[in-house]
């Protein structure tokens, strides 16, 4: 078996076709990457699964276009209610992702996964999933308050560790940082980066695990 890697769109997985992996594309959203990494994992089971892209990187994580993260937890981060002003997290109202046991879309990373981040010299911590990207200072602030020490946003992650946990698979999300969270300005985007950056986290992930298999 080798691992499965999830990417959000063609032009993420077309440098990564070389790489001793599966490569799917799963389309924008937790749920096309939930739906596509069931898929996958039905048509073969993989020993690690890894969410893969570009994402945007929260002001307090020190991050830069061109840096690289990798995940702690991979936490669904709009999944919950509004009162008002408050944000009412799904433990609050009572409410789960499991039919069977109380769980907040929050998923715990491989174990191997901050050992590859410090031998890649990556940063390491939370990463938050949301269905539609923040755009302006106050929600990337709220959002910073409400997790601390939340290094990214992107839209896929949560939705491949959601599947993956189902499934019994260890899970792993890697980021190249295109771009800071907030106002959304384009000409500060370095996507070049980003996908350069992600590359080399995989192949950084994928010697680590296959040392660990040895």
């Amino acid at each position: 078996m080798v691992p499965l890697i999830v990417v959000a769109t063609a032009g993420e997985a077309a440098p990564l076709r070389r790489l001793p992996a599966r490569v799917v594309v799963s389309g924008v959203g937790p749920v096309a990457a939930a739906l596509a990494t069931a898929r996958a994992l039905f048509q073969a089971p993989a020993p690690l699964v890894i969410s893969a892209g570009i994402a945007g990187a929260f002001s307090s994580s020190g991050l830069q276009p061109g840096d690289l993260a990798f995940s702690s937890r991979m936490i669904q981060a709009d999944l919950g209610a509004w009162d008002g002003d408050a944000w009412l997290p799904l433990a609050q109202l009572g409410l789960s992702v499991s039919p069977a046991e109380p769980h907040a879309a929050e998923f715990e990373a491989w174990s191997g996964a901050a050992q590859a981040a410090e031998a890649l010299g990556a940063a390491y911590g939370p990463m938050l999933t949301l269905c539609a990207v923040t755009g302006d200072k106050k929600q990337a602030a709220r959002l910073e308050f409400r997790y601390p020490g939340a290094l990214t946003e992107g839209m896929e992650g949560a939705g491949v560790a959601h599947a993956a946990w189902l499934a019994g698979a260890p899970v792993v999300e890697v980021r190249g940082i295109s771009n800071l969270v907030g106002p959304r300005d384009r000409s500060a985007w370095d996507i070049g980066a980003a996908l350069r950056a992600t590359q080399t986290g995989l192949l950084g992930v994928l010697r680590f695990w296959g040392s660990e298999e040895e």
